[in-house]
């Protein structure tokens, strides 16, 4: 996979998390997780296409580590989502992976960039 078609995973994540947090209502609890969720899922392409644009090595390594713990912190709201219920998790299950995949891959993009150091 290129750098072009990681973005533009990122960017389809990005939209599955919009169109997820639009079903989780208006309640306390689903405005809390909404805005938390909708940080941190859409920071992590925005991260990408940071260290896509790096300066320097450690830029580029610095940039995609945000991105790597802007995930985690995601897979934590989406996990959060299935353990409370607030969304079938028929719904859940494919984020949730896709979430899982994107961090093997920065993660695996981060070890990488340290070993070129």
């Amino acid at each position: 996979m290129n750098s072009e078609e990681l973005s533009d995973r990122f960017l389809d994540y990005a939209a599955s998390i919009i169109t997820l947090v639009k079903n989780l209502g208006n309640s306390y609890q689903g405005k809390h997780i909404s805005k938390q969720l909708l940080r941190s899922a859409t920071s992590c392409g925005a991260n990408y296409e940071e260290a896509r644009g790096a300066e320097s090595k450690a830029d580029f390594s610095h940039k995609l580590q945000i991105s790597l713990k802007e995930l985690r912190e995601s897979r934590f709201w989406i996990r959060l989502i299935k353990r409370a219920s607030l969304i079938p998790k028929g719904e859940i299950s494919p984020i949730l992976s896709e979430t899982n995949e994107l961090m093997k891959i920065i993660a695996k993009s981060v070890d990488t960039s340290k070993m070129k150091k």
